[in-house]
Formats: structure tokens, sequence, C-alpha cells
């Protein structure tokens, strides 16, 4: 019975594997088609950078030169300055001196800034320090210029053609014109030995002593550094109260012989007094007020400070007796 049984599975199984066929899917392989992408070129445009032109700020547009211009301004003495008498340049450098509130302080304290630059530059261009400290403070002031406070500008140097470096714009012989800017006071006072030993006009001068600050000043009015007649006598006058010629001496190691005409730079002058040698001048003084004053004439006064007129100017130094 179990073999009947045995065998009987054993044919239903061999029949269902029988009737079990496979069936083959009909299927079609499909390429896919390629998409096509259309890309518009790329065009590369120049950026176009739009810039104002550079322009140098007007007075009126620069606060700082507007503030230093109105101080300069107050300072000027009613007068007594003109339009041919002016700090700034009216030829390529030099002209003369506005005559403006400097106390002799102010001065002593420019000799003391500027000397050891003006003795250098003695050294090295063969120009005398009392020339260059003497110019220095006729152009600036003393460094009371607006050029010289807002651009280090202490000779009125003129930008030319060939200046590439910072600049100021300032009202001269026409609107707005261009100054040479200097980081440094040291920069401007080279400028000015540059301009003088580049230029053929001058170097006649260089044949002169060393120590011959009256010739070198006649020598500049005369080869056309400045057009004020004057000159000469101003630069000499600054030269002689305040004792300049002292720098020359160390420079070249000869004996210094000071004049009696204005104390040393390291002796102040104890002015004002009644029996005092000198006077500084305050607001009111006349020459005729000074010379009641100390009961001498208005000649002598002339003769002592060499004064070709009687203008003076707050702060000036007077050699009374």
């Amino acid at each position: 019975m179990f073999k009947k049984l045995a065998l009987l599975f054993f044919a239903i199984l061999i029949a269902s594997c029988g009737s079990h066929k496979q069936v083959a899917k009909n299927t079609t392989y499909k390429r896919p088609r390629p998409v096509t992408t259309t890309r518009k070129p790329v065009v590369k445009r120049p950026a176009v950078v739009t810039r104002k032109p550079a322009s140098r700020p007007s007075a009126s547009q620069n606060p700082q030169l507007k503030t230093i211009e109105g101080q300069y301004e107050g300072a000027k003495e009613p007068g007594k300055s003109t339009a041919n008498e002016t700090v700034y340049s009216k030829q390529e450098i030099l002209e003369a001196t506005t005559r403006v509130k400097v106390t002799t302080a102010m001065v002593l304290d420019y000799i003391r800034t500027y000397k050891d630059i003006a003795k250098s530059n003695m050294q090295q261009y063969g120009i005398p320090a009392s020339i260059i400290l003497g110019q220095g403070i006729l152009e600036s002031g003393a460094g009371t210029g607006p050029l010289s406070a807002l651009a280090n500008n202490h000779f009125g140097i003129k930008c030319h053609k060939d200046w590439t470096g910072p600049s100021v714009a300032y009202d001269d012989d026409t609107a707005q014109e261009c100054f040479r800017k200097y980081d440094q006071p040291a920069q401007s006072y080279q400028d000015h030995a540059i301009f003088l030993t580049g230029r053929d006009r001058y170097a006649f001068l260089f044949q002169l002593d060393k120590r011959d600050y009256a010739g070198w000043a006649r020598g500049l009015k005369a080869a056309g550094y400045a057009t004020d007649p004057r000159y000469p006598e101003k630069l000499i006058g600054i030269i002689e109260r305040y004792q300049l010629s002292q720098y020359d001496a160390e420079v070249t190691g000869t004996e210094f012989v000071p004049l009696n005409t204005a104390p040393l730079l390291e002796k102040p002058i104890a002015a004002n007094t009644g029996n005092a040698d000198f006077y500084q001048v305050v607001q009111g003084d006349t020459l005729y007020s000074i010379s009641k004053r100390f009961n001498v004439s208005i000649d002598d006064l002339r003769r002592n400070n060499n004064l070709s007129e009687n203008a003076i100017s707050i702060g000036q130094l007077l050699k009374i007796k």
C-alpha cells in the first residue's frame, strides 16, 4: 500500500513538471533619444567703470585749508601788506613775504627746529645755512603760512611739469595753482637746494665765500630769484637780527664773531624794558612812539635796524642802541 502511494505521488510530480512551460517575454529595447541642449554663446562684455576726473579741492572745498587761510589773513597787518608782497611765489619759487604777526619767540622756535636741516644742506649742496634759514623764515612767515602748514611747503615751490607727487591747489598768479606737498618739511628744504644748484643762473653764487651771506642775498636778487627790490635788505636783516651766520661758522669750522644787532639764539632778550638795548614791537607801536620812549631819533632807529622806511611789524625786534 505504501508503495502504491509513493508511486502515485511520484507520477503526479512528473506530470506537474511537464506541464510547466517557460514563457518568454516579447520586449523590444528602445534606445533613449539624445537630449539636445542649445546653449547661447557667452559674450564677455568689458566692465565699464565710470570715474570722475580727479580734481584738486579748492579753498572753499577744503575746510582745513579754509581755516588756515582764515587764520593767516587775520594775522596780516592792515595797511602794511600789498599785492606785490606775498608769502607765495610770483616767480617759479620765491619772491617776498607778507608782514604777519610773527613774534620773536616764534622765529626762534623755527630756527631751533630747522637749523640742523639747514646745516646739513649747506654741507651737501654748498648753500650757506644762514641763507637757507633766512629764506625759510622770510618766505614761510616762520612756518605760519598756509602752504607750510598744510603742505610742509616752506618755499612756495610749485608742481612744474615733472612733479608726480602729492599736491595742493592754491590761488596764486592764477586760481587754484598746483603746489607741491611734502610728507616732511625737510623735503621742501631739499627741493629749494636742488632748485638753486640745478640752474645755471645761480652758478656764480657758489663761487662766493660760504660766509658771505650778504653777497648771496644780493646775488639771489640779481639772478632773478625775487622781484622785490628790498629782498636782499629783508634777508640780510633777518640773518643779522637772529645771528644765523653762526651756523655757517659751525659748518665751515671757522670762528663766529657775533654782530651787535641781536641776541644769540641761546640767549633770550628781556625785551620792552626801559633801558634795554633791544625792543620788541607790540600793537600800536610806531617808529615815532618808540623813538620818544627811548629818547632816540627815528633816523638812528632806521639806521640801526637797516630800515629803508618807517613800517614796522608786531613782534619785530628793534635795536635801540
